[in-house]
């Protein structure tokens, strides 16, 4: 099971996203939706039922969470999705990346023109019209094998400079672990300081994620909401524990099992039990622990298995 699902707000048009992405995207489907209800106890929801509490749905076998939120939260680059297309492992690559380009720049932003770089045969950078920012990449068959969707953590403002010590604190959190490519700022590349990184993935829980560095003033955005942020499956209490000691680095971030780490990026500390007693098919049963977890900053399992009873 994947450890860790990208988890993504949006405002009130969830369900409409997950049926266009699954739409789009090859080898998809929406898995389940769980929808607002009337009696759970939380300002604003009356106004939400019906809409998607958790929706889960996998595109090309990776696994997303998604829900409305409202317009609290805005997406932006700081966080994408880039994707690769392997011709060595897909004889349509050049064809398929250029539809998947269409369909996701449609009503959207392009952000880097699709074309030729020195680093692509293709290559385009987009915001789709919900708002997600996606990397479409016509990858070397020559390089290493990197998997179809790999998340991108794009460091700008004040922690411009700083992806390469977040890629190692990460690798020290989770399990699994390991670095992959390093690129480097060379210098003459100004305000880009000389040495920090223009692009490096790195491995955690044997998954791939991205990292950049971009000093450009222009990048009027940070980490700094929940958009996009990352769910942990944990097995028990002792790994929720765990990772909330380990990732917490702002109290007043802290709500329902969300936290804020040292560099702002956003996590979800979950415990598969969670899911399970709000899954239940007693509607009532999953209110009660619905609106336990409501009152809760870091989650805890036993609570939750007394509002159950």
């Amino acid at each position: 099971m994947q450890k860790i699902i990208p988890s993504l707000w949006f405002d009130n048009n969830c369900e409409e996203a997950m049926n266009f992405y699954t739409s789009v995207f090859p080898n998809s489907k929406i898995v389940s939706i769980k929808r607002y209800e009337k009696g759970m106890n939380t300002p604003g929801i009356s106004q939400m039922v019906g809409k998607v509490l958790t929706g889960i749905f996998e595109l090309d076998g990776y696994r997303f969470m998604a829900l409305d939120g409202g317009p609290i939260f805005k997406f932006n680059p700081s966080v994408s999705f880039i994707l690769n297309f392997d011709p060595s492992k897909d004889k349509n690559a050049t064809e398929n990346i250029e539809e998947m380009w269409d369909k996701l720049s449609e009503g959207g932003k392009v952000l880097m023109e699709f074309q030729k770089y020195d680093f692509a045969e293709k290559y385009g950078w987009c915001e789709d019209k919900f708002g997600v920012s996606w990397q479409l990449m016509l990858t070397n068959p020559q390089g290493d094998e990197r998997p179809f969707i790999v998340p991108s953590l794009l460091f700008v403002g004040d922690s411009a400079g700083k992806a390469e010590e977040a890629e190692k604190f990460y690798q020290g959190v989770f399990k699994n672990s390991k670095q992959g490519q390093i690129a480097r700022y060379p210098a003459g590349m100004e305000p880009e300081k000389e040495g920090t990184l223009m692009f490096s993935d790195f491995m955690i829980e044997g998954q791939w994620f991205a990292a950049m560095d971009s000093a450009n003033p222009g990048h009027k955005f940070s980490f700094a909401g929940e958009a996009i942020s990352f769910m942990v499956n944990c097995e028990d209490q002792e790994e929720v524990d765990y990772y909330w000691e380990k990732l917490s680095s702002d109290p007043a971030s802290e709500v329902c099992g969300w936290l804020k780490d040292k560099y702002g990026v956003s996590w979800q500390i979950i415990p598969k039990r969670m899911g399970e007693l709000i899954d239940s098919p007693d509607k009532e049963k999953s209110n009660r622990v619905m609106n336990a977890m409501l009152k809760m900053k870091k989650i805890d399992i036993s609570t939750l298995e007394e509002a159950a009873k």
